[in-house]
């Protein structure tokens, strides 16, 4: 009994080790399920600005890949995962950085996507704190759903807002090259 015991406590350990991926301090989970899609963890990172760490940033996708482009261009479900690990994030710099991302993304064509930006932004104007976290996800069926904190903050639908959006992480211009790099696994 004793050594059934101990092989039943190892296999827990194990699995509840591996179900989990710690970054920069920041335990964030291998799998999530958003809407009716279950995501793997494709690789993970550190959004960086002058030394600081601002953000923890995840992957997600139905399966992994290190196809930047094949995946902006994808129209499977797929997610990215912010947490927010300073301070010195605040509502302004977040939606600053977003519509910068935005331009970076689409080549300064952000005119033909500026409603949906717009509503995006929108979803950013609620103040940020350390600890919070955003899950950008994309649900084919519903379009892009933002979630704060498992909270549910919008859907924007259109495939060419989701390329532009999840360019802001993954395209020629990217927010932090080094968090690209570690998000595609790298």
């Amino acid at each position: 009994m004793k050594t059934f015991l101990l092989v039943l406590t190892t296999f827990c350990a194990v699995h509840l080790s591996t179900a989990q991926t710690e970054i920069s301090g920041i335990t964030i989970p291998n799998s999530e399920t958003f809407g009716k899609h279950t995501l793997q963890l494709n690789g993970a990172g550190v959004r960086e600005k002058l030394w600081i760490d601002l953000y923890v940033g995840g992957l997600y996708l139905a399966e992994k890949s290190s196809d930047a482009s094949a995946i902006v261009n994808s129209e499977n479900a797929m997610a990215v995962k912010l947490h927010i690990v300073s301070s010195l994030i605040s509502s302004k710099k977040m939606i600053s950085a977003v519509e910068e991302g935005f331009e970076n993304s689409t080549d300064d064509n952000t005119a033909p996507i500026q409603t949906e930006i717009d509503q995006f932004i929108g979803f950013f104007k609620e103040e940020i704190t350390k600890g919070d976290i955003f899950d950008i996800t994309y649900q084919p069926e519903r379009g892009v759903v933002a979630y704060k904190n498992g909270k549910e903050k919008g859907t924007i639908k259109g495939m060419k807002f989701k390329k532009a959006l999840f360019g802001i992480w993954l395209s020629n211009r990217p927010a932090d090259d080094d968090l690209k790099e570690a998000m595609l696994g790298e």
